[in-house]
């Protein structure tokens, strides 16, 4: 009997115990930031390196990688729980934002207006952006283009309506574009330098003096409220990797060529167009934003009205 007690007396403790080990290992695992991450810029060149495992190591944090093939899909995964943080361009995070999604802008990229363009065969007879009435424009759906293609037309004197539009992702844009399934591809670097040399695309329009190119360092509201020192180790990280990428072109072009799939020297060519220096989101930022997301609410893009304003951390970054 006193052998029964005794081994009920253990059973008793360990499984008293689990809920208190269980939540102990819940604690542990939810101390991950995981990233979300395109074929792409500094967060590619930021996981290759190894930095942010030893600064967030410190702090008791590990982290996971995910790759998308573009913004407007690491942000849906963002909104269903599956990522922490992420990098898009400016349009993502409205069309994210209209949806529901519980994104927090943490800061951001200075302007790169030429690393996206509307980009036409070499030989097409399209010659200005007034050509495209009635032509057909792929792109991706949601993605920092999307504003590009909004605003060159206006500028052209020509509405949103007055072109058609085929949504597809970078990949299957380019084999259309080869194809000559459609007339036009609005796109972002590095896919845009890819086109240029390899097939010489022609640039009908790039970016500059129409719109800004930002790209955006995006949170889960939870995780960004909830993990504030692991959020700014993550900033910092960012930060360093951008100095260095703009003192190393030739280098970071290197590192990035294998994971991209892209040639060294034409990843040279979109680096020497991409901006570098993270900082914290300003009023004139939120403003350029605001003014996108209107655009596209007018434009029936969205189905409501947004504010960019609620959506920006205060402090930090």
């Amino acid at each position: 009997m006193t052998i029964s007690r005794r081994l009920f007396s253990t059973a008793l403790a360990a499984v008293l115990a689990l809920p208190l080990l269980s939540g102990g290992l819940a604690q542990a695992a939810d101390k991950t930031v995981r990233i979300g991450y395109q074929k792409y810029g500094t967060l590619v060149l930021l996981k290759g390196k190894g930095l942010l495992e030893k600064k967030l190591e410190k702090i008791g944090y590990t982290v996971t990688w995910t790759e998308f093939p573009a913004g407007p899909q690491l942000l849906e995964a963002l909104n269903v729980g599956a990522v922490d943080f992420g990098t898009t361009g400016e349009t993502p995070p409205i069309f994210a934002q209209a949806a529901g999604a519980p994104l927090v802008y943490i800061a951001h990229e200075p302007p790169a207006a030429r690393g996206e363009a509307i980009l036409v065969p070499k030989d097409s007879p399209i010659k200005t952006v007034a050509d495209l009435k009635g032509k057909t424009v792929t792109l991706n759906k949601g993605s920092n283009v999307h504003y590009l293609l909004v605003k060159a037309l206006e500028e052209a004197g020509l509405k949103y309506t007055d072109i058609k539009t085929s949504f597809l992702p970078p990949a299957d844009a380019r084999a259309a574009f080869e194809q000559g399934a459609v007339d036009a591809w609005v796109i972002w670097d590095p896919f845009q330098a890819a086109a240029e040399v390899a097939i010489e695309a022609r640039e009908l329009r790039n970016g500059e003096g129409i719109v800004p190119n930002h790209q955006f360092y995006l949170g889960a509201k939870s995780f960004v409220d909830n993990n504030p020192e692991a959020v700014d180790v993550v900033i910092e990280a960012v930060g360093e990797i951008d100095e260095w990428a703009k003192a190393n072109t030739a280098a970071a072009a290197a590192e990035l060529a294998p994971s991209v799939g892209i040639p060294e020297d034409v990843l040279a060519v979109a680096l020497e167009r991409q901006s570098y220096g993270v900082k914290a989101i300003d009023e004139s930022v939120v403003k350029q934003q605001q003014a996108i997301a209107d655009t596209f609410f007018e434009l029936g893009l969205i189905p409501e009205k947004i504010s960019i304003a609620d959506v920006v951390r205060k402090g930090g970054a």
